[in-house]
């Protein structure tokens, strides 16, 4: 990251760092339109009260203030006042009501864009950061097949990441309607409450968390133990799911006839379907982890965290779910499930931990030398018959003796020079390229030449 980037958490990338980041953006969206996903852009910023009630990220919130208006924010109410959008979703939620009617449901969408949270700067994590998202919105219902669906997108995108570094992911999923059923079934009321405690356990560790329900969310020890104890459940077994649910509801006295036992089996039903599927087709992917909670208050339905193998410092690199209020109009709801990548944190670890690096600054694969500024102009129409052609070329800054050009080049990374032709007496010579990692030169055609795509490709490398 450039050095001059001294404002904690807004990362300036270098220039090969910029272009490993373009890579990762090239892939994921290359995946996502395979699927079928339309590419949109929000606007950077949202209202106040759409932005303020959707949970603890609410605290987070840049808000805007035009320069004539500092000092005297308090006299217009939050609710009004304009802040940054700090995740993809809510923006999605507001474009889909606005443009129901010329969107075609359910409507799929891919969506890399930067959004702004005011959290503490550290390592992967960031005040100013990309997302790269993807979600599924109906009309009045929705599938619950695309539970199973994005979920496995996810995981297809993160692999082709791969081949830059990035260790296997794995999906790990919960329920809502499961995890708020059985708090409400051993008789606890604050489920939003108890949702978020949960969703602290990787962080500050189970007897924190315990400490927490009692003292936060009104639990006494045991339902404090029985939530804990349904944090632990994981598994890629659908059946084996179902059977340690039936025990622990049995262990803690659960009345099977009761309407939050019926809600549970409900998100029971729904979560060993994404298991079992999952499992047919991609194996290991997706993972059922009832100690998943997710923090935001939208979410209604399955949640997601994602993983990678031998990363656990990164934390999820990936998570979402479902929400079936987040949008709406009048009667008329638009529910949703998607899933959401930290484009910035992966990009992170891939330069820092993997070592991933662009193989060269410059996308150019040719610099056209200039023999003197009366002959620019020959240099500057091999370079447009090279663009033409769809060659990425560059054109010397300037008339420089013939090997620092050269230099200039190779700091570039820029792997071919090429010569036009030279008319001086003996020495004439017709257009000439020269492949200045290799050493090798020859004749040359603006029209015709092609490079070597080993060495004409900005590839990302990895180092050892």
């Amino acid at each position: 990251m450039a050095k001059g980037a001294s404002l904690s958490g807004f990362p300036e990338w270098l220039p090969q760092e910029r272009a490993v980041e373009q890579k990762i953006i090239d892939t994921l969206r290359r995946v996502f339109e395979l699927h079928g996903f339309l590419g949109i852009e929000t606007r950077a910023i949202e209202q106040g009260s759409s932005l303020l009630k959707k949970g603890e990220t609410s605290k987070e919130i840049y808000l805007l203030s035009r320069l004539q208006e500092v000092g005297h924010e308090s006299d217009t109410p939050l609710e009004n006042r304009l802040g940054l959008h700090f995740d993809l979703t809510v923006p999605l939620s507001r474009y889909v009501v606005e443009n129901s009617g010329a969107l075609v449901f359910p409507f799929k969408r891919w969506q890399i864009q930067k959004v702004w949270r005011g959290e503490r700067p550290q390592e992967g994590r960031f005040r100013e950061f990309v997302q790269a998202d993807i979600d599924v919105v109906g009309n009045g219902d929705l599938a619950e097949h695309y539970e199973v669906e994005l979920p496995l997108v996810m995981v297809e995108a993160l692999e082709r990441l791969g081949k830059y570094g990035l260790p296997k992911a794995t999906v790990h999923a919960n329920n809502r309607k499961l995890s708020e059923g059985f708090y409400r079934a051993v008789g606890l009321t604050d489920v939003e409450g108890v949702l978020r405690e949960v969703d602290k356990l990787d962080k500050i560790g189970a007897d924190e968390v315990s400490k927490l329900l009692v003292s936060e969310c009104g639990a006494d020890e045991t339902q404090a133990a029985a939530c804990l104890e349904l944090a632990e459940i994981t598994t890629s077994d659908a059946q084996e799911l179902a059977s340690r649910f039936d025990a622990l509801c049995d262990k803690y006295g659960v009345d099977k006839d009761s309407d939050a036992y019926s809600l549970a089996q409900q998100g029971l039903s729904t979560l060993a379907h994404i298991v079992a599927d999952a499992a047919s087709i991609r194996p290991g992917a997706v993972l059922a982890d009832l100690k998943i909670a997710r923090g935001l208050d939208y979410y209604t339905g399955s949640v997601y965290e994602t993983f990678l193998d031998g990363a656990p410092q990164l934390g999820s690199i990936c998570s979402g779910g479902r929400y079936d209020n987040l949008a709406s109009q009048g009667k008329k709801k638009y529910p949703g499930v998607g899933l959401s990548i930290g484009l910035s944190r992966l990009l992170s670890y891939l330069l820092h931990t993997v070592g991933a690096t662009a193989s060269r600054q410059s996308p150019a694969a040719v610099m056209v030398a200039v023999w003197d500024e009366a002959s620019r102009d020959a240099s500057n129409s091999i370079a447009d018959a090279l663009r033409a052609r769809g060659i990425n070329t560059d054109v010397s800054p300037n008339d420089a003796k013939i090997g620092k050009q050269i230099k200039y080049a190779s700091k570039l990374g820029i792997p071919y020079v090429w010569f036009p032709a030279n008319d001086a007496g003996e020495e004439a010579t017709g257009d000439q390229v020269k492949n200045i990692i290799t050493g090798e030169q020859s004749d040359a055609d603006s029209m015709s030449w092609i490079p070597d795509t080993v060495y004409a490709q900005q590839a990302i490398s990895i180092e050892e």
